[in-house]
């Protein structure tokens, strides 16, 4: 019960929560980003910064990287592709698999993003403080490490 009367159950359980905290990270990040000039979504963005730093790594690598499924991920490279930020390539291992890479432009654009998104970090949580942030992070790390789905 609250100010205003009895409240459902569910809008105080962690999957609504956490459902409402990524609807908001979701729209302060592409408002964000959106302002700074660039049409970037978070999960583009994910598989973007993960590529700098893991060249010719395969779907299925970005897509445990990224926490998405295989299909989605496959549509995220596809868009990437499309605008010029991933290239893809026939992998010398499997001729099945390809290789992703992110380009020059891709790096260009993660750079320039990259300060728009770690200002915008707390404005996601605006009602902590710095240690109840810190705090937040720590616990939602350790959550995060459920089994496998």
């Amino acid at each position: 019960m609250n100010e205003r009367g009895p409240r459902a159950a569910s809008l105080g359980m962690p999957g609504h929560l956490i459902r409402r905290l990524h609807q908001v990270s979701t729209h302060i990040f592409s408002q964000r980003v959106r302002e700074a000039g660039y049409d970037l979504t978070p999960v583009q963005f994910a598989a973007l910064d993960v590529l700098r730093f893991s060249p010719g790594t395969d779907q299925a690598g970005l897509a445990d990287a990224i926490a998405k499924d295989r299909a989605t991920t496959g549509s995220v490279i596809d868009r990437l592709e499309q605008k010029g930020l991933v290239a893809r390539t026939v992998s010398g291992r499997d001729r099945r698999a390809r290789e992703l890479t992110i380009t020059e432009e891709g790096n260009r654009i993660v750079d320039a993003v990259l300060p728009v998104v770690e200002r915008l970090q707390k404005e996601i949580l605006p009602g902590l403080d710095d240690d109840e942030y810190r705090q937040f992070l720590a616990l939602a790390a350790k959550a995060a490490k459920a089994p496998d789905l």
